[in-house]
């Protein structure tokens, strides 16, 4: 009782720890569980860790295939609700840069990284690239702290937002594709069996995710769930959905509930926007209690197979060497400066999905008895602990070293899209002036986007925009609503954020 109590209090102290400091919260809960695991036992009495997950095979918080499988679940859930942030017009509409960048640089990372692995590490060619397709996501998790800490240039701040956004759910995907084909491979020498074996769970996850999905919508079109128990209701069913694709095809959940996710997130469904605030806030919970179990399943002697100089080179290939090579390639006759695809070169942290999955992996290949498995969950801790690490501390001041720093925030912001709002946003635009109207009604953004303005449609009630980095270089406030109740509440609630040359 005491250790399952504590990892959930650390885990929300991690979190709150990682708000205060503007920091990814995925910093704290690793350190945390590398501290409770693997680092107690050199400080403890008798040398057993003060937190351990599973120990003996048959002893523990989670015994026997039980850690296995609630990281299994977890693991589904947290992609479930990356599949739901996928859109499809977002990928047709962030540009060509944005769209190279998560396909070509992508590329370009999976396999420079499974070559160097290979070759660094001397691991068998499964799990070198298994490693590179787990660390080609970076994601909006560890990408949005650090950025909303810097005031940038608008393009930087949305290549870097939507490619974590983008390629979350497609990084997992890929990652998920890779492992079946590795398990599969393995057990039938990588034959014509292997193929059917791997093409059986493509299939299965495609066609189950999308059923689902479209049984989802149905039910919610149709009324037959009640409003109050959508959120829970939309729980049980991504974990039915698990559970049932892994009887048809063994491992092949998680590529099902990312497909439905996917489909899901594309449709209009009513209430939408509620079961992804329900998946955020259950994903919270889960991230925080798996990270530190996962960190603290990790033993001294899988942290010193990366004690060797061979790590360092390693970090720094994809680091130093992959990254710029992927966003250079990527971005060219984007009409991004140099300087700024230097500073997108920089910013490329790793996060929650390459981590989470990772550790999945890792467990299952090791249960599985595969050769170099044990080198998959530290590697991948590696490469998300030093990505954070160095682009959390050395970030702002690589901003301003580029250039891409904004001294000063003129970008005017207009709550409210109305005819009137609308008349002055023309104005100040063609006087050479950022402006973004921000109304909850559909018909006069869609008459402001008619207009050629930049417009959002949010809820002035709503701390989402609080998140949006590419709000970042708004330095003016203009509440222009038709309420004057509205008008003061977002003076008060946003002129802090945007309102530092004047909120009116």
């Amino acid at each position: 009782m005491f250790e399952l109590a504590g990892i959930i209090i650390l885990g929300i102290i991690a979190q709150w720890v990682a708000w205060k400091l503007k920091t990814p919260a995925i910093l704290p809960l690793i350190l945390i569980g590398l501290l409770v695991g693997p680092i107690s036992t050199l400080i403890s009495d008798d040398g057993t860790k003060w937190l351990e997950p599973i120990w003996n095979g048959t002893e523990g918080l989670f015994p026997d295939e039980r850690l296995f499988n609630f990281v299994s679940l977890a693991i589904g859930i947290i992609l479930f609700e990356g599949g739901l942030t996928l859109k499809r017009s977002e990928i047709l509409n962030v540009g060509p840069a944005i769209l190279k960048l998560i396909t070509l640089g992508s590329t370009i990372t999976f396999f420079g990284a499974g070559l160097a692995t290979h070759f660094i590490f001397n691991l068998s060619w499964q799990i070198s690239f298994l490693f590179s397709a787990l660390i080609i996501v970076t994601g909006p998790t560890v990408i949005g702290p650090i950025l909303r800490n810097i005031p940038l240039k608008k393009d930087v701040s949305a290549v870097l937002k939507w490619e974590g956004i983008l390629i979350d759910p497609i990084g997992a995907l890929v990652a998920v594709l890779i492992f079946e084909f590795i398990r599969i491979g393995e057990g039938y020498n990588y034959t014509t069996e292997a193929l059917i074996e791997f093409g059986k769970i493509v299939i299965v996850g495609f066609s189950i995710g999308f059923a689902a999905a479209y049984a989802l919508y149905y039910s919610i079109k149709k009324k037959a769930i009640p409003h109050y128990l959508l959120n829970v209701s939309t729980l049980a069913i991504v974990l039915a959905v698990f559970v049932l694709a892994d009887f048809f095809a063994h491992e092949s959940g998680l590529l099902t509930v990312v497909i439905m996710g996917m489909v899901l997130g594309n449709m209009k469904v009513e209430g939408l926007k509620e079961i992804l605030y329900f998946k955020e806030s259950i994903s919270i919970l889960l991230i925080s209690i798996l990270f530190i179990l996962l960190a603290a399943n990790i033993n001294i002697k899988d942290l010193m197979l990366l004690y060797k100089w061979e790590t360092l080179l390693l970090f720094g290939i994809v680091v130093f060497v992959l990254r710029p090579l992927s966003v250079f390639l990527s971005t060219s006759h984007s009409g991004l400066s140099f300087n700024e695809k230097l500073f997108i070169s920089w910013v490329g942290p790793r996060g929650i999905v390459a981590a989470g999955i990772s550790s999945l992996f890792g467990l299952k290949l090791a249960m599985q008895g595969e050769p170099d498995a044990e080198y998959i969950t530290p590697l991948v801790f590696m490469i998300v602990l030093g990505t954070v690490l160095l682009n959390a501390t050395t970030a702002r001041l690589f901003a301003k070293i580029t250039g891409v720093f904004l001294k000063s925030s003129d970008g005017i912001i207009l709550f409210g899209a109305s005819n009137f709002a609308r008349l002055i946003a023309e104005y100040l635009k063609k006087n050479e002036r950022r402006v973004v109207l921000i109304d909850n009604n559909t018909e006069n953004i869609e008459r402001a986007k008619l207009l050629g303005l930049e417009a959002i449609e949010g809820n002035i009630y709503s701390d989402e925009l609080m998140q949006d980095v590419e709000l970042n270089d708004i330095g003016y406030l203009l509440a222009l609503t038709g309420s004057s109740t509205l008008n003061r509440y977002a003076i008060s609630k946003y002129a802090s954020i945007f309102g530092e040359n004047g909120a009116f």
